[in-house]
């Protein structure tokens, strides 16, 4: 994947969230300039769509992991509309990725150049920059 340098890429899972930079050429990214982002979640729209008593019974499905991630997506909508982000790439666990995708602003959408489904907040910045090289 293609990334431009300056461009970000944040990482996310339900209780996470890292925004990085790639420091390096577009198609070698080096990631650089973490921030973590401590967010309130507050939107919990999701639940209208998981108030399936089994899957809260068993743990399918976690409310606040799943606010998280609607909180990550309107920070970034925000990022988005004011200017601060140019190209994202967005690393998240499949669960949160797809609330996340419910909320995205055009603005985001039109600067976001690709997605992993994959759970990598714990993963040191060079594997993330080979999981965008690979992907």
């Amino acid at each position: 994947m293609r990334l431009a340098k300056n461009g970000h890429v944040a990482v996310v899972d339900g209780e996470r969230f890292v925004l990085l930079r790639n420091e390096g050429a577009p198609l070698e990214p080096k990631l650089g300039s973490a921030e973590e982002i401590d967010l309130d979640a507050t939107n919990f729209s999701a639940g209208v769509k998981h108030q399936d008593e089994a899957g809260q019974r068993l743990g399918r499905t976690d409310l606040d992991e799943l606010a998280h991630g609607a909180a990550v997506a309107e920070c970034l909508n925000q990022k988005a509309i004011g200017n601060e982000i140019d190209e994202l790439v967005v690393i998240a666990d499949p669960k949160t990725l797809g609330e996340m995708r419910r909320h995205y602003h055009t603005e985001l959408e039109k600067r976001l150049v690709g997605e992993i489904a994959k759970t990598m907040t714990s993963e040191p910045a060079d594997r993330i920059a080979q999981a965008i090289s690979n992907a």
